[in-house]
């Protein structure tokens, strides 16, 4: 292999992407775009929860009860109902996920000392949000009954209560519990993945398609170089994309990097280096510029997006599934992403990610290098 063969192909396909707007527009402005509007309209978060109230009680106790959600940060008071049919009809139409009914002896039960029951209706077509919503509706009420039973102890002379058991909870790596912290990361390797993807998918069809291999299989290019020579003009502009997504994670996102930024970036170099030849093989094998890419897209956009512990935890898959994901390389880099950007850990834990992504760029290559021949087809 000759650094000169593989130089001269490097520089015609910088020059074709230099002269193809629209190849660097989707080289730089598209994983960009994504970055922007997945990063704002993806979120885990489930705030002001719309919430409708049925008060049958009408007393300082209920309305008491009831201010204690409006001061939640979780939940957001949206109207009052005067029968159970405006509760169903706010539900039904989606002008609130939760309603709360509260019984006419509500404030009698509450002063007697006997158990007061309420009702919380949720609407359950996502169970995701139903359940955190139903979590927070348990710990509003579970303080606002430890305060009354408090209040009712000590107006009986007795001693002030205290919990048997207090948890001071303490959370690590992300203490705010913001769902963007956990997003970004690993919405940077699913994006570099498509794009790497995508990009180098078009390069060899396009030779066939163009009628330009010919010329080039009569050179002295070995298939080697010309694989490489591909690779290091997308390679150059896949680094510059997650330089810039870096970027954008630290300034505009406000996602903490606390781990080494070279570890990053080499992690980074080894997972494009892997997905521009799972691309190029991708495009050798078709030799049509419209099948390689929509190859490109199965092959890279659902896998990472469903099974690379991004958005669904592969704890909970099944199990046969959850063998399948190391096959996946984003699952590795996200791993990878998320150990650095928000642990702050190095290779001392994330060896056996940093291994696992490494043979898969090094055989994504060497299968890119064997498939492509040097003949007409």
């Amino acid at each position: 292999m000759k650094p000169r063969r593989v130089w001269a192909i490097a520089r015609k396909e910088f020059i074709h992407v230099r002269r193809d707007p629209r190849s660097l527009g989707m080289a730089i402005a598209i994983p960009m775009l994504l970055l922007v509007l997945f990063g704002y309209a993806l979120t885990l978060d489930v705030d002001n929860v719309p919430l409708i109230v049925w008060d049958q009680s009408q007393s300082h106790a209920s309305r008491e009860f009831i201010s204690r959600f409006g001061a939640s940060r979780y939940f957001s008071l949206r109207a009052y109902a005067q029968s159970y049919r405006d509760l169903e009809r706010a539900v039904d139409s989606a002008n609130a996920l939760a309603g709360l009914v509260i019984p006419r002896d509500f404030a009698r039960d509450i002063e007697a000392g006997r158990g007061a029951s309420v009702q919380l209706i949720v609407d359950g077509s996502d169970s995701n949000t139903a359940t955190l919503a139903m979590g927070y509706a348990d710990v509003v009420v579970q303080t606002y009954s430890q305060e009354v039973a408090i209040e009712a102890r000590q107006r009986l002379g007795g001693a002030r209560l205290r919990p048997p058991l207090d948890v001071q909870p303490r959370v690590w790596f992300n203490p705010d519990l913001e769902s963007k912290n956990y997003i970004i990361p690993g919405l940077i390797a699913v994006i570099m993945m498509v794009i790497a993807a995508l990009l180098t998918s078009l390069t060899v069809a396009r030779e066939w398609e163009r009628g330009t291999m010919e010329q080039l299989i009569s050179t002295p290019v070995k298939g080697s170089e010309l694989i490489l020579g591909k690779l290091l003009p997308y390679f150059t502009i896949g680094m510059l994309d997650v330089v810039l997504a870096v970027l954008m994670g630290e300034f505009l996102f406000h996602v903490p990097l606390r781990g080494n930024v070279a570890l990053l970036l080499g992690m980074g170099a080894i997972f494009l280096a892997g997905a521009l030849s799972l691309g190029m093989v991708i495009s050798i094998v078709t030799m049509s510029q419209l099948l390689a890419s929509q190859l490109a897209m199965v092959f890279t956009f659902l896998p990472s997006f469903l099974l690379s512990g991004f958005m669904y935890a592969i704890g909970n898959m099944p199990t046969a599934i959850q063998v399948l994901t190391y096959l996946i390389p984003s699952r590795h880099f996200v791993a990878l992403l998320k150990g650095i950007y928000l642990k702050g850990v190095g290779l001392e834990v994330l060896a056996v990610e940093a291994v696992l992504l490494a043979c898969f760029g090094v055989a994504m290559m060497a299968l890119a290098i064997l498939r492509f021949e040097k003949k007409l087809v």
